[in-house]
């Protein structure tokens, strides 16, 4: 972040207040590539740690196309206009080549955008995988401290191997559509592992009847993969009509109130916090080891090598963890 430092236990008390500039600052901060950003990142984190986090956590997925966008913003102007605070938190890809990102998700979300209850933050993914941001876990946790009753996660849409999304919601809802080859998919693992509830998705005109037959296939499919007894419900949905979207709310609801009855809800959460501190744990080790000179110049000179094809990746990575692990305090 460019400007003055930022007061870290100010920004978080105008955060908890409900101040969204403060929000979108908070997320900015931690966004923030820059050295001198993280450790008021970390503060401030520290600060709204206290706060409740009853905010249910709700994951959209699915390709490209599906319509997530056009589902978020049907689910969000209905719950908005019940009372209900929302934020969307839109992971946009980055660039392989330049780093940006177009986050035109506000355009694509115009009237929930406009809602005084919403709240719309769209984030590139920054070269993260599994279709999410590499900050997203923390943007989650300073809209709860915010106040927002619902927080929704819109992935990049990168396929099957978009698995992340699972690790840091509540309920994950997969979109799909007739007539893609996604209805004859349901048989394979991936996502449809994870999804808690699968809607086939622009179920209307005339893809209403394809969209009915497609969501019958998959709902064999995915009784056979989980079992009849744990499957996962499929609906039919067309946020262009607006049907289905209400009912997609109360399986999405009623999904909840029995993960908070069963203590299930609890347990995900925990098992969530594990694997982001294991990721994290990793992920500050790079950057330890990049940031020292000395194993700076090791990883310049392997790379070098690797390049060359005169030493194997695996190899290089060695040699280097053996180099770092030295440079340990004992």
């Amino acid at each position: 972040m460019s400007g003055p430092a930022v007061d870290p236990q100010q920004l978080a008390s105008q955060l908890v207040a409900g101040d969204r500039q403060a929000l979108a600052r908070a997320i900015t901060l931690v966004e923030s590539s820059r050295l001198a950003d993280w450790q008021a990142s970390e503060e401030l984190l520290t600060a709204i740690l206290p706060t409740s986090k009853s905010a249910a956590r709700i994951g959209i997925t699915g390709i490209p196309g599906v319509g997530k966008s056009s589902y978020i913003e049907a689910l969000g102007c209905m719950l908005a206009k019940a009372g209900k605070r929302v934020a969307v938190l839109a992971i946009d890809p980055s660039s392989l080549l330049s780093g940006g990102s177009i986050l035109g998700d506000k355009t694509r979300m115009e009237e929930l955008a406009r809602m005084e209850h919403a709240f719309i933050r769209p984030s590139p993914s920054s070269g993260a995988l599994g279709g999410v941001g590499r900050r997203s876990r923390e943007a989650i946790l300073l809209c709860e401290a915010a106040g927002y009753d619902l927080i929704l996660v819109e992935t990049v849409g990168v396929g099957q191997s978009e698995s992340s999304i699972a690790d840091m919601v509540d309920c994950l809802v997969l979109l799909m559509l007739a007539g893609t080859g996604d209805d004859l998919q349901g048989i394979k693992r991936g996502l449809l592992e994870l999804a808690d509830l699968l809607l086939m998705h622009k179920a209307d005109g005339e893809g209403l009847e394809a969209a009915k037959l497609a969501g019958k296939q998959l709902q064999a499919a995915v009784n056979i993969l989980h079992g009849a007894e744990n499957s996962r419900p499929v609906l039919n949905c067309s946020s262009l009509e607006g049907t289905g979207v209400a009912e997609s709310w109360t399986e999405i609801s009623r999904q909840l109130e029995e993960g908070e009855r069963s203590g299930a809800r609890q347990a995900r959460r925990q098992q969530q916090d594990l694997r982001w501190f294991e990721q994290s744990v990793g992920a500050l080790i790079q950057e330890r080891v990049l940031a020292s000179s000395e194993t700076a110049e090791h990883f310049t000179r392997l790379r070098e090598a690797v390049l060359a094809g005169t030493l194997h990746a695996t190899q290089a990575a060695r040699q280097l963890a053996a180099v770092a692990t030295q440079r340990l305090p004992s």
